[in-house]
């Protein structure tokens, strides 16, 4: 993936007390290891309705995104297949951080066995991927799951201080 534009979210013109000091930018690796450090984030999608659903999911990087797990008849994921909008939002020592992006169903055998793999490595939550489908091996026994990848297409992160905040915009230059 390629680095994301990082800007600063107020211009001098703006009345507001953050800083327009371009000095003050946060690099993306900055909002990336937020997001890999997370012990847990807020997903926000969107019902049928219009009306927004906000719920804390577990996340994992994988392959310069951010991924979830929620089972199948789950309000997260009926959302998701109706409207595939999505936003994530986690607050971290350093960084505050809100990403919208578009959310994509994972099917790729590989990529299942990625995003499983780094589910089990940070938070030693096992799944196996069977047929093209993934399964919680936990004690409740198996337990269907889909895993979703947020591709991100705009992020903003304000700084412990605030006084700054950086938007990235993602896509073409």
């Amino acid at each position: 993936m390629t680095d994301p534009i990082a800007e600063l979210l107020f211009s001098p013109a703006d009345t507001t007390p953050m800083s327009t000091d371009e000095a003050t930018i946060k690099p993306w690796s900055q909002a990336v290891a937020c997001l890999a450090a997370a012990p847990k984030v807020w997903l926000c999608s969107v019902r049928g309705d219009g009306r927004p659903h906000v719920m804390p999911v577990l996340v994992a990087w994988v392959d310069d995104s951010p991924c979830v797990a929620t089972r199948p008849g789950s309000r997260k994921a009926v959302n998701l297949a109706e409207n595939s909008s999505a936003v994530l939002t986690v607050s971290g020592d350093e960084l505050d951080l809100v990403v919208e992006g578009v959310a994509e169903l994972v099917t790729r055998a590989a990529n299942l066995d990625r995003i499983a793999a780094a589910l089990l490595e940070k938070y030693e939550w096992e799944f196996a991927v069977r047929d093209g489908a993934v399964y919680d091996v936990g004690p409740l026994g198996p337990v269907e799951y889909l895993f979703y990848r947020i591709r991100p297409n705009r992020a903003f992160g304000y700084g412990s201080d605030g006084l700054t905040a950086t938007r990235w915009r993602f896509g073409p230059r």
